[in-house]
């Protein structure tokens, strides 16, 4: 999978897709990432961004014609395929797992990170789909960005260790993920449920399916239902 991201702040990529299961896939060749400062693309002394908005108001607002020719400069790179463009806004749809899997099934991701006020209206015209993480404000679209790429990558096949592991984690099937125990068996007056140490792997998969409906219910009632 390629994934390009539009940033006006590279530097804040360093560390989130440079460490642990980003960075091995991208040893491995399964992701090619490529970080653009926004800037570099714009055609004035200044490399200006924003501008102020028609109407008036606070803040200043990301340019469309900045927008669609750094889009047009990171296309250009591979004519042939058709990239999935996201712009990261909180009048996005909400990102869930579900969400991760569909991208996980892209090709080539290009990931446009806003700032200041917002975008000029007409660059919405220009993405595939508008993503929020949450209802939150942020000061940029950089770390949403950073947690699609994260959850995206670990479903790629290879993208970690266990293919197994993302099969019975938090949301699938729209199920918390069950209680987990390791070393110690007990600890502190706190033991292993007998269940677990039965070796029946039968009543084992019952138990986990029956305390993740358990803990659904109890704190995510609107996945319960």
């Amino acid at each position: 999978m390629k994934i390009d991201i539009l940033t006006l702040f590279p530097p804040m990529f360093q560390g989130p897709l440079t460490e642990s299961i980003v960075k091995r896939a991208e040893q491995k060749g399964i992701i090619s990432i490529n970080i653009h400062n926004i800037r570099d693309i714009t055609n004035d002394k200044h490399h200006t961004v924003d501008d102020t908005p028609y109407g008036g108001g606070p803040g200043m607002v990301m340019r469309v014609d900045v927008a669609d020719r750094a889009l047009a400069k990171v296309t250009q790179s591979n004519p042939t395929v058709k990239p999935y463009i996201i712009l990261t806004t909180p009048q996005g749809n909400i990102y869930n797992q579900k969400k991760a899997i569909k991208l996980s099934k892209k090709k080539w991701l290009i990931i446009i990170c806003g700032h200041f006020e917002g975008y000029d209206e007409r660059v919405r015209n220009l993405v595939d789909e508008e993503i929020s993480i949450g209802d939150i404000i942020l000061t940029g679209g950089e770390i949403p960005a950073m947690a699609i790429i994260d959850s995206v990558v670990r479903l790629l096949p290879g993208g970690i260790g266990k293919a197994e592991s993302t099969r019975e984690e938090s949301f699938t099937d729209n199920l918390l993920e069950y209680p987990q125990y390791t070393r110690p068996q007990e600890y502190k007056g706190k033991s292993v449920p007998q269940v677990l140490l039965s070796g029946n792997h039968q009543q084992i998969a019952a138990w986990r399916h029956q305390e993740a409906v358990k803990r659904t219910q109890k704190r995510r009632p609107d996945l319960a239902k």
